[in-house]
């Protein structure tokens, strides 16, 4: 397998103006449908053999698609580059039922990722738009999660990228109208969203449950509370991964004076430490926490080996392997439920 990213010594161990420390945010890293999904990858790779194809990156990050392609995962961008009658693995993210289709008709072996909070979404959309509301769908058009939500029903949905996109929305009947949102969001700016979207729709019809996910909640209440202590945040993960993007920005909101993201600890500059005492650390849902551990190592070189968990919640949900897979590896322990490894 591909080794981590990592140069010791490479940051200087320099005076801080108090005992430096590291601050480590928990919850972090890998969620349920993360993890669901990855081993739902390398669990058809072992049975099927490679190659196993996956559409789009299975979750957003490049070191865990580095790592299954070195495997034997082969990742496209559509389902007409697989070839006729292979395996083909839908990321964790969720694809439009036009997906769907078009791998059964290519006669693929298709098997599921998607995370079960963003299935959740997509019944949803399917339920509204057949009793005819209109969908205010808060995202960021062109995600993959969007895309997927807003494929179930597109006669139906409207994305609304952000409270700034408010004003100019249209609708055709201000009665039956409802929001529903990609689970990746910063939970404050979505909340703003909403608030804006009721001021002009009164009758704002709400989703009968929360769709931002758990685990998205649960970084950003973590990187809260290390973000008014810290004075540098880093956040791990890729430039893709929105949930990893808006644990920088909820860290510049709630006190950081500076938050930056990076895939590999080898990216961390010399000058973001200096005069630094105190250190937040996260990873978004995507993040393997071998990754995290790398920026730490690499803190400690650094001077800040003292490290003191934030801790804000206990995960503990777990979800089953798709179907597909459940079925062909019924009888053996591979079927068992899954969720929350350390990898």
């Amino acid at each position: 397998m591909p080794r981590i990213p990592s140069v010791r010594g490479r940051l200087k161990d320099t005076p801080a103006p108090a005992a430096k420390k590291v601050l480590l945010a928990s919850p972090r890293g890998y969620c349920a449908g993360v993890d669901r999904a990855v081993i739902a990858v390398e669990k058809a790779l072992e049975h099927y053999g490679a190659p196993v194809y996956v559409r789009k990156q299975i979750v957003h990050n490049i070191h865990v698609v580095t790592e299954l392609e070195a495997q034997g995962a082969v990742f496209v961008d559509e389902v007409d580059e697989v070839p006729e009658g292979a395996h083909l693995v839908f990321s964790a993210h969720g694809v439009s039922p036009a997906v769907v289709n078009a791998a059964a008709d290519r006669g693929l072996h298709a098997i599921d990722a998607t995370c079960p909070l963003v299935t959740k979404v997509h019944r949803e959309a399917v339920r509204f738009a057949r009793d005819d509301f209109e969908i205010l769908l808060i995202g960021h058009e062109g995600h993959e999660e969007v895309e997927g939500t807003a494929g179930e029903a597109p006669d139906h949905v409207t994305i609304v990228n952000s409270p700034d996109d408010v004003a100019n929305i249209e609708v055709r009947d201000p009665d039956k109208v409802v929001w529903l949102s990609q689970t990746t969001l910063s939970v404050d700016e979505t909340m703003e969203t909403v608030k804006r979207l009721r001021e002009r729709f009164p009758n704002l019809a709400d989703p009968p449950s929360d769709d931002i996910c758990y685990a998205t909640q649960n970084r950003q209440v973590a990187i809260k509370k290390v973000a008014a202590q810290a004075e540098l945040v880093i956040v791990v993960g890729s430039a893709n991964s929105s949930n990893s993007v808006r644990l920088v920005e909820v860290a510049l909101e709630y006190g950081a004076k500076a938050a930056y993201r990076v895939d590999f600890s080898t990216e961390i500059k010399q000058e973001w430490l200096d005069g630094v005492s105190t250190i937040g650390v996260t990873s978004g849902a995507s993040v393997p926490e071998g990754l995290v551990q790398e920026v730490l190592l690499d803190l400690a070189d650094a001077g800040f080996g003292s490290v003191e968990e934030i801790k804000t919640a206990e995960e503990d949900l777990m979800f089953s392997l798709p179907k597909e897979l459940r079925k062909d590896l019924a009888g053996n322990n591979d079927a068992r439920a899954i969720g929350g490894r350390t990898r």
